[in-house]
């Protein structure tokens, strides 16, 4: 089982860590420890290095497989053992991580103020776009809704990773905003993002701690995707927030 490491702080740049299993076939390591992202929710996977004593090796996608997690590397692989030091993309993860936490800041806005569900997400690098069950959808509302979000951003709440037994974590209201629930049975602990007074759901992605990190967020289109399915369009501006 890989320990992953980002569970618990989405600020770790670089990690040591040991191969523990090579997949030739799929020219991918698995390690005992990692801070790669693997991808899931709508979240892209990271990407970086692994570097050993003589070799660096470009880790150019990272996949959850099981209990373990696959690093995909371009080119020759490390030996089974072998000690390695990780090192995150931290401007790509960066980047992604303000987008997650764009979308969790509108997702929040529009269940507090409109009580209205998500019904699908997808995320790029500064943009991405997410699916609600409006009835209707104007210009007017777009233009409030992108300025209630943005004052979230200025707010500057905290932003917390909890853990909690699953018969716990389900009796915090709204806990799950998607039209279906996509927690398997089987996890008993279940993952939070927390962002003080405004938004909490069960999550397994990388995430700010301060929603002023976010930066600018504007809404740059909606779409009709049927009754009762709006789609909002975002982008994050570059920079505005703080990586230190």
């Amino acid at each position: 089982m890989t320990e992953l490491l980002f569970l618990n702080d989405s600020y770790i740049k670089d990690f040591e860590c040991h191969v523990v299993e090579i997949d030739e076939e799929e020219s991918a390591v698995v390690l005992d420890k990692s801070a790669f992202f693997p991808g899931g929710g709508g979240q892209l996977c990271d990407r970086g290095m692994l570097v050993g004593k003589d070799s660096a090796y470009p880790v150019e996608s990272v996949k959850k497989k099981g209990a373990g997690v696959y690093h995909y590397i371009n080119g020759e692989l490390p030996e089974r053992g072998e000690a390695l030091k990780g090192i995150i993309d931290w401007d790509y993860r960066y980047d992604i991580m303000k987008t997650h936490t764009a979308m969790h800041i509108l997702c929040g806005v529009v269940w507090r103020d409109y009580r209205v569900q998500v019904t699908g997400v997808n995320m790029d690098v500064l943009k991405g776009r997410m699916d609600f069950e409006f009835p209707n959808l104007d210009k007017e509302l777009i233009e409030e809704i992108e300025e209630k979000i943005n004052v979230e951003v200025t707010n500057k709440r905290e932003i917390h990773i909890n853990f909690l037994e699953r018969e716990e974590a389900f009796k915090i209201p709204d806990l799950i905003r998607t039209k279906i629930n996509l927690l398997p049975e089987g996890i008993r602990e279940i993952r939070t993002i927390d962002i003080e007074g405004l938004d909490i759901q069960a999550d397994g992605g990388t995430h700010l701690i301060n929603t002023s990190e976010v930066g600018r967020i504007s809404i740059v289109g909606y779409k009709n995707k049927g009754k009762s399915n709006k789609r909002i369009f975002v982008e994050i501006e570059k920079g505005g927030g703080s990586d230190e």
